[in-house]
């Protein structure tokens, strides 16, 4: 499994990485710290991730 940094991470060391996961109900989203890489890690059905990314996209998390 290969994990990316996040292109919403900022240049301040707030970033999160991401990673694709085959489990036996279907593909999942990992997320997990950068800065902790063997501390906890979130995992997303595929419909959960695309609501998540479609709403940091149109900004409804307020993150910009």
């Amino acid at each position: 499994m290969q994990w990316v940094k996040s292109s919403f991470s900022f240049s301040c060391s707030n970033c999160v990485e991401v990673a694709l996961k085959q489990a036996p109900g279907g593909t999942r989203h990992l997320v997990r710290d950068s800065k902790d890489q063997s501390g906890p890690v979130l995992a997303f059905a595929p419909a959960a991730w695309g609501a998540f990314v479609r709403d940091i996209k149109t900004d409804r998390c307020g993150t910009r």
